[in-house]
């Protein structure tokens, strides 16, 4: 189980090798979604890594890279440049953890519009 402070330096590793598989371990069950397209929270791991494993597929291609990190103590914002499709997309990841070291909350913001559609 991870450590408090090890959530986000997993979730980095889990980036960083495109590895989808940790994500069980790094999410909580009562984990809550805000996804960019859907308008309502999203409740439970199990669709929580639905969007992460498919954000896995079409985000973390070759130039998706994080460019700035705030991080608190149970929580941290990620802001993340990439190229999809000819368009240069920046957003940020906003990620809350509980005691545990385990996610509870995964926000992602995403800019241009166009990038969304």
């Amino acid at each position: 189980m991870p450590r408090m402070s090890d959530a986000i330096d997993m979730w980095h590793s889990l980036v960083e090798k495109r590895d989808t598989r940790g994500l069980d371990a790094l999410l909580a069950d009562e984990v809550v979604f805000y996804s960019p397209v859907v308008h309502t929270p999203q409740v439970g791991k199990a669709i929580t890594k639905k969007y992460l494993v498919a954000a896995f597929q079409v985000f973390f291609n070759e130039s998706f890279r994080y460019v700035r990190e705030l991080k608190g103590e149970r929580d941290a914002i990620l802001e993340f440049e990439l190229r999809l499709g000819g368009i240069t997309v920046n957003g940020v990841d906003m990620i809350k953890w509980n005691d545990a070291g385990k996610i509870t909350e995964f926000k992602v913001m995403l800019r241009p519009l166009k990038a969304v559609n």
